[in-house]
């Protein structure tokens, strides 16, 4: 009861003071949220939205099942899932956060995974896309595109040792695992598709816009998470909050030999990625090492802004949030682990020394990464996509109600 109410206490007072902070300072408030909304509407949503259209058809129309009982042999005895769990692993690597977390909630409203089976699933299939890692971090903020494959390699390789410890989690639970009695054969699979596709009787007509209209709703709601905690970080950082966790953090970046400098845009990191990778960037007088080590822990950790929408997507279903968090925890030692052991092989063949950090190579935007021009691309062309996206969505939405009534 007293921690119900101490809880009730301090989740009050937080609102209380975010509130009177934002009236006292209006004009950051409003900059960082447009901050927040021009990373959603211009990179997020469009990048995001194909994707989730294409992973709700996919479902649909049964090619998951068909790739699950192709995948089980490989799934099921190295990190204790289904197969269907290979399918939720690409398409999280290729989207990026929180692509994993929708599709596994999602499989398990279709029943396709247990409880146990999704937490595992969760935990290690949410990460950031290339395009990210290479367009924004590498060649964007550290303006190396060879970086980006080090970064990489740490981020995707933490993900796998992530997957390797929670196949162990649940070990000893009550639940018992669906384990494929059928033959994993190419014929079996094509079965199970055709199965799946008949068991949905919507036409294709209102598959599609059901696809459509539940894959904006979910980054509608990413959006505002993304401009939440924008605001947030801001006004952390004009009450002093954040130079006071800083010592606290320098403390610890001084216990491994890091360099205290780091500290800020660790934290800011922990609140959310992309400025947190930045802010690493930017810190001057500290070896590339120690910043590729901060940034692979904060690509990994995802910041509470991604772990927020993820606790939102997880919340329709029975998943628990603990183990996801537990992963990204994980995954960020994994990731500067890595960062740390790949240095000397990597460096000195693909990251050049030669230019300065806070200087662009001649011609790297053309020559040496089509990476950074699609991500530019995409800025460019991601408000008008977001704008004819979110108009389909209403008209969708209006004749839907009007069917209803």
């Amino acid at each position: 009861m007293f921690r119900s109410k101490l809880k009730t206490a301090i989740l009050a007072i937080s609102v209380t003071v975010m509130a009177a902070s934002m009236i006292c300072y209006p004009k950051e408030s409003f900059d960082a949220s447009v901050r927040g909304l021009n990373m959603w509407w211009e990179i997020v949503f469009p990048s995001l939205l194909p994707f989730f259209i294409v992973s709700e058809m996919l479902i649909s129309f049964g090619v998951v099942t068909f790739l699950g009982i192709l995948l089980e042999p490989i799934m099921r005895p190295v990190f204790k899932v289904p197969g269907v769990g290979g399918f939720v692993w690409a398409m999280g690597m290729a989207s990026g956060n929180p692509a994993g977390a929708k599709l596994t909630a999602r499989l398990r409203q279709e029943g396709q995974i247990n409880q146990i089976e999704a937490e595992r699933l969760v935990s290690f299939t949410n990460s950031s896309n290339p395009l990210f890692i290479f367009g924004a971090v590498s060649v964007g903020f550290f303006h190396k595109p060879q970086l980006g494959i080090l970064l990489a390699l740490s981020h995707y390789l933490g993900n796998i040792c992530v997957g390797l410890i929670m196949r162990f989690y649940g070990k000893g639970n009550s639940q018992k695992e669906k384990i494929s009695k059928k033959k994993n054969t190419f014929r079996s699979a094509l079965y199970a598709i055709h199965q799946t596709r008949i068991k949905d009787t919507r036409p294709i007509g209102k598959l599609l816009g059901d696809a459509v209209t539940s894959s904006i709703q979910t980054l509608l709601m990413i959006g505002g998470f993304i401009i939440l905690f924008s605001v947030i970080n801001k006004l952390l950082f004009l009450l002093h909050i954040t130079a006071f966790l800083a010592k606290w953090v320098e403390f610890l970046l001084s216990s491994i030999s890091f360099p205290k400098m780091l500290s800020i845009p660790l934290i800011s990191g922990l609140f959310e990625i992309t400025l947190g990778s930045k802010l690493t960037s930017q810190v001057q007088n500290v070896s590339l090492l120690h910043q590729v080590m901060v940034t692979s822990f904060i690509l990994a950790f995802a910041g509470f802004s991604v772990q927020a929408q993820v606790a939102s997507i997880l919340a329709t279903t029975d998943i628990r949030f603990q183990p996801f968090f537990i992963g990204r925890f994980m995954q960020g030692i994994f990731a500067s682990f890595f960062a740390y052991l790949l240095w000397n092989p990597l460096s000195k063949h693909i990251i050049s020394q030669n230019h300065p950090i806070d200087s662009i190579p001649v011609n790297v935007i053309g020559k040496h990464s089509w990476l950074l021009t699609l991500y530019s691309n995409t800025i460019e062309a991601g408000p008008l996509i977001t704008i004819i996206s979110l108009l389909f969505y209403v008209l969708i939405l209006s004749s839907q109600i009007k069917e209803k009534h």
